[in-house]
């Protein structure tokens, strides 16, 4: 947006008149420049002069719809309301703004005209009579009924509110500037888990602490009518605590053991980062069916969601068991500290993702090694899911075009809708790629300081600072690089910069051959990919055919495609579905026999796919069997992998 060259003077002609004026004069010329609106005022940072009233009412689970009602004090004489539209931990424009209705602004009982800024639609300008304090604004929340429209928010046991989703702030100040208290009305009987310091909690409503709105977009709410809570530190004067909420009372049991292994995840954090930055931290975490299973991180809690059965059939769902200890760290990275590209003083100043491959991919790395270290993961499941990571780089197309940096915009260009190409687009790989020249850089310090130090010495330098301070602290490529030279000089800036802007090189395994294993394949999976397979209905056939089944609704539908793989060159896209194989009605058994078959033969593997109302017949020459991924050690040199993912003591 611009600035007119003029300012309206007082008095002038209302703006669509002087629009349909300049249409009249213009029209023997050609169209003319559009005329903009007012620039919404940048954000100062200066203590706004009022406050936020907050109430939100949640308790209707069967329409899903949420009522909003806030007062907001210290306004005039001219007020602009912003809807969050960049959102903290999604990294891109997602506030759900297409989702709000009924929206009505008044003032003393009077009804206010406003107006949606016609080029920035997520900020509404208000008409404010002369001498208005204060406001109200009363509006609903549609939250998604069906999964047409979006993953589920509400349902009949669980619950999570957003916060950012149900707010209207004031333009011009810095959200850390402006208070807000806040009430929510809750189904009777349910009870919640925020990290929101609570007032009072009655039946149906509770009530929190005056906060500022930074802090309170950061502390979202999860509800349920089946909830139970579990001290991770025992006689710590800073809690945490691991909350859940099941679609059922029996998903709720816990085992000692599984208890522990939370406990450890705690302890080894500490060891590893030497510091922490909240009063106290709470795992909101969901196990259901019912809701949008979530990994969303935030300063003083976590949102985390997964199937039901994952506690009670522990051993069935350990390929999930990362979850926790990746938003956890993100409390340290991303949190507390940010990349300074990311910050931004509101929620409606564009963000830039340019360092993602430290947010997420350092996050990722620690992520899945305090999986290991806390017991959550065995070694063994940690070396597999390792494994899967590194063959799926390595046998990924996209980067022969595009370089890993260039994926750091994706949360922009593309906020995690459907895709028909993911490894040719080659979507997100800040993330795995990214904890991949992580380990190369923690093995590379491993093997040059005969192991006197580590990517540890790093985690606990770059992070642990302040302890016990929730200042946002930013960060820059060169802070990253200076930190490094701290732990080990080393040319980093030249390291960094030969994994994020390279096309075309290989997948980055040299963290593995330095770590003590290598990639490779055998026609057995790994049991923690057979039990993946098992509860997500899937058939993982992605480095044979080059296809990934999904089996949960329609058996046979394929869920991927390998671009340029052995599907792919026979004409199959996702999204398809295979009926027969070699003349044989579709089984997942069946399909694997016949490329077990294959292996020994010359003749190609015949699908009959169906597409909507057609269906057609492809022949897929393949002839290399069942490939499925593991590492091996190599017989030569220390098991650098193995020391990194042994607990701290």
């Amino acid at each position: 947006m611009f600035r007119p060259r003029s300012a309206p003077r007082a008095g002038a002609m209302p703006l669509l008149t002087a629009l349909a004026i300049a249409s009249v004069a213009g029209a023997s010329s050609g169209p003319a420049a559009p005329a903009t609106s007012t620039p919404v005022p940048p954000p100062k940072d200066r203590a706004y002069p009022g406050a936020i009233q907050l109430s939100v009412d949640a308790s209707d689970l069967e329409r899903r719809i949420v009522h909003v009602h806030e007062t907001l004090s210290g306004v005039g004489p001219e007020l602009i309301l912003l809807y969050p539209k960049w959102l903290p931990g999604t990294h891109g424009p997602q506030g759900p703004i297409d989702r709000l209705a009924g929206i009505r602004i008044s003032a003393q009982g009077k009804a206010l005209s406003w107006m949606r800024d016609p080029v920035d639609v997520y900020a509404f300008r208000v008409h404010l009579g002369p001498g208005t304090q204060s406001v109200d604004v009363d509006f609903d929340y549609l939250s998604p009924t069906s999964g047409r429209v979006g993953p589920a928010e509400l349902s009949r046991d669980v619950l999570f509110l957003e916060w950012n989703a149900l707010v209207l702030y004031p333009a011009g100040y810095f959200v850390r500037q402006i208070p807000i208290e806040a009430a929510v009305h809750l189904p009777e009987g349910w009870q919640f888990g925020t990290a929101l310091e609570t007032v009072s909690a009655g039946a149906a409503e509770a009530k929190f602490g005056r906060t500022d709105l930074e802090t309170f977009i950061d502390s979202p709410l999860y509800a349920g009518r089946y909830v139970a809570r579990f001290d991770l530190d025992p006689g710590s004067a800073v809690p945490v605590r691991l909350n859940l909420f099941a679609d059922q009372p029996q998903f709720l049991h816990v085992t000692d053991e599984q208890l522990q292994a939370h406990r450890a995840l705690v302890q080894q954090a500490y060891r590893l980062y030497g510091a922490r930055h909240y009063a106290h931290y709470d795992f909101l975490y969901s196990l259901s069916d019912q809701i949008e299973n979530k990994g969303l991180e935030h300063m003083q809690s976590s949102e985390d969601g997964t199937d039901p059965e994952s506690f009670t059939k522990w051993a069935d769902y350990a390929y999930d068991r990362d979850l926790l200890p990746h938003e956890y760290t993100h409390s340290w990275n991303g949190k507390f500290r940010r990349p300074a590209d990311l910050w931004t003083p509101n929620y409606n100043l564009p963000m830039q993702d340019s360092l993602l491959w430290m947010y997420e991919g350092q996050t990722q790395y620690w992520g899945q090694v305090l999986a290991a270290r806390s017991g959550l993961w065995s070694r063994q499941q940690a070396l597999d899911m390792l494994a899967y990571t590194a063959a799926y780089y390595q046998l990924e197309p996209g980067r022969a075009w595009r370089a890993l940096e260039d994926t750091t915009n994706d949360e922009i260009i593309n906020p995690r809708r459907p895709m028909s190409w993911r490894d040719w687009q080659r979507f997100e790989d800040y993330y795995e790629e990214g904890q991949l020249f992580w380990l190369e850089a923690d093995t590379l310090i491993r093997e040059r300081t005969g192991g006197a130090h580590s990517l540890d010495d790093f985690a606990h330098a770059f992070f642990g600072i302040d302890d016990a301070s929730r200042t946002i602290v930013t960060y820059t490529f060169d802070d990253i690089v200076r930190t490094l030279n701290g732990v080990l000089p080393y040319d980093w800036a030249g390291f960094l910069h030969q994994h994020l802007d390279s096309v075309g090189r290989p997948a980055p395994l040299e963290g593995l051959e330095r770590g003590g294993y290598r990639l490779v394949f055998t026609d057995t999976p790994a049991e923690i990919e057979q039990k993946r397979e098992a509860a997500q209905h899937r058939v993982d056939l992605r480095f044979s055919l080059g296809i990934e089944i999904d089996d949960k609704d329609h058996p046979g539908t394929l869920r991927a495609v390998v671009y340029d793989g052995a599907a792919f060159k026979a004409g199959l896209t996702e999204g398809m579905r295979i009926v027969a194989v070699n003349g044989i009605a579709y089984e997942a058994d069946v399909i694997k026999d016949a490329i077990r078959a294959a292996k020994d033969g010359h003749a190609p593997i015949e699908l009959i796919v169906r597409v909507a109302d057609r269906y057609r017949v492809a022949h897929v020459d393949y002839h290399a069997g069942l490939r499925y991924p593991h590492l091996e050690r190599t017989g030569s040199g220390p098991a650098l992998l193995d020391a990194i993912l042994a607990p701290r003591s």
